[in-house]
């Protein structure tokens, strides 16, 4: 995915949140002058449907986190190589991300396997050919929140610089002594693996703090975006003459 295309797609994505929220709040709004109904059936819309309609915001929302910040690492990845850099032209975390990538680190290899990996990156290094094919690895999935945004903004060298006010937002305890995007993780979480039905998921939650659940989220991810977009902007796509003014290559 090229940079300019990062913003576009998590705009995309965050109208849809926007435009489900629409719905639950249809029938809040409906539920004042009684039970709502379906138009043409004249059949209710039970409590119970409506929990279970505000808790498919906890998986649209998480869902979002975690596209989000998979789009932004790929972005990465391509600007390097459209960029062709050589390993000695990669910063300290993009270098290790590249090792750990075509070495295989972290993988369980056999003997052979392991064997080829290292000769593989050898051969790279050697040659001094252009990084290619590499990926940075997320960690593990289902697993998003703003602790796991941070540090992987760490590891690979992009700098997380959020306006206090969509931070405060987004650390803000909201329910269970959880921020936002923690909420939406652990919600989203038990949903999937089964511990949390999805009435039980929403009981005593109201469309309007779901609202202020998006919203927090949503600024978040967007200053996020912003951040990545700068550094491939800033440290990634220089020139050659830049970095060599900056000493970066000989």
């Amino acid at each position: 995915m090229a940079t300019i295309d990062l913003a576009p797609f998590f705009e995309e994505r965050y109208e849809e949140i926007e435009a489900y929220l629409s719905f639950p709040q249809n029938v809040e709004d409906a539920a004042r002058e009684g039970t709502p109904r379906l138009r043409g059936t004249d059949a209710p819309i039970t409590t119970e449907q409506k929990k279970i309609l505000n808790s498919s915001l906890y998986l649209q929302l998480y869902n979002l986190v975690e596209a989000t910040v998979l789009r932004c690492l790929e972005a990465v990845v391509a600007a390097v190589e459209e960029a062709e850099r050589r390993p000695s032209e990669l910063s300290t975390g993009l270098r290790t991300e590249w090792v750990r990538s075509i070495a295989r680190t972290h993988s369980d290899l056999g003997p052979d396997k392991r064997l080829q990996a290292a000769l593989d990156l050898c051969e790279q290094l050697l040659q001094q050919m252009p990084v290619k094919g590499f990926k940075i690895e997320p960690g593990g999935g289902g697993n998003w929140d703003d602790s796991s945004i941070e540090k992987i903004c760490e590891r690979v060298g992009c700098g997380l610089t959020l306006s206090p006010d969509v931070l405060e937002a987004a650390k803000r305890h909201i329910r269970d002594d959880m921020g936002a995007l923690k909420l939406v993780k652990n919600r989203r979480n038990g949903l999937a693996h089964g511990s949390l039905s999805f009435v039980d998921c929403s009981d005593g939650v109201t469309v309007a703090e779901l609202k202020v659940l998006a919203t927090a989220v949503g600024d978040y991810l967007r200053e996020a975006v912003g951040c990545f977009v700068s550094f491939i902007q800033v440290e990634i796509a220089k020139s050659k003459e830049q970095m060599e003014t900056e000493g970066v290559v000989a």
